[in-house]
């Protein structure tokens, strides 16, 4: 048997997620499998590092397969890739050991969301930004963000209630502008169903003065969803890289 490590980029816009669903055939994990068992003779599964939601967007989601030998070079940048849509690449392909696996191997996450604050929306970039057309504070934002780095609950940053555990650490978030596109880029062990939505949507509302910067840990403490700010759309963001080993590298 051999396992293969594949670095796969899409553009979410016509996808209902990552994971395969039994009612629909438009899933990113579906459309690989059905690429790479044509290309392969047989069936095979591929199990990504995580699942990204309807919309979502990828530059270096990683997954992995096993399959019974070796292929050829190119058989997953060439010949997998030529069976599959424009908007779902396989970027890279190497051959790893067995018992590496996409998501229980993985030991870290980033994250970036691109937001837009111009007065119209961006004709080009519409499609993988949210336009939020809003002065913002970004200094505020930042100070906002410093609450949230470290090991927390993040109960209350989550939609889904039946988590096994909601314990979380956040590396680091940095919020970054230029002119009227802004970034904010989040690295940690893992996020839960949502968070970084809701996380952008706290650090959001905080940068165009609706709450308070020193209101973020108060959320921390009560677990509470409510308090928390709206949910950010699916279109802005993107999973950017997927690390294994030492502190998420």
């Amino acid at each position: 048997m051999r396992t293969y490590k594949l670095t796969v980029a899409y553009d979410g816009t016509r996808y209902q997620g990552w994971q395969r669903q039994v009612n629909t055939g438009r899933t990113i994990q579906g459309i690989l499998e059905n690429a790479i068992s044509d290309a392969a003779g047989y069936d095979i599964e591929v199990d990504g590092s995580g699942r990204t939601d309807a919309g979502v967007h990828a530059l270096g989601q990683t997954a992995s397969v096993v399959l019974p030998g070796t292929v050829e070079d190119g058989f997953f940048t060439g010949s997998v890739n030529q069976r599959l849509p424009e908007d779902i690449r396989i970027c890279e392909a190497h051959l790893v050991k067995n018992g590496f696996h996409a998501r229980k191997s993985a030991s870290g996450k980033i994250y970036e969301y691109r937001i837009d604050t111009g007065r119209r929306p961006d004709v080009f970039q519409r499609r993988y930004c949210y336009h939020f057309p809003q002065e913002l504070d970004l200094a505020v934002m930042q100070e906002a963000a410093e609450h949230l780095k470290g090991t927390h609950d993040f109960a209350g940053f989550t939609d889904k209630k039946d988590e096994t555990s909601t314990k979380r650490e956040i590396y680091d978030i940095i919020v970054s502008g230029q002119g009227s596109s802004v970034t904010i880029r989040y690295e940690g062990t893992g996020f839960l169903y949502h968070m970084v939505r809701i996380l952008t949507g706290t650090l959001l509302e905080t940068g165009a003065r609706r709450r308070t910067a020193e209101s973020v840990p108060g959320i921390l403490q009560t677990k509470d969803r409510g308090q928390a700010g709206f949910l950010a759309p699916a279109r802005g963001l993107f999973l950017r890289e997927v690390h294994y080993g030492q502190r998420g590298r």
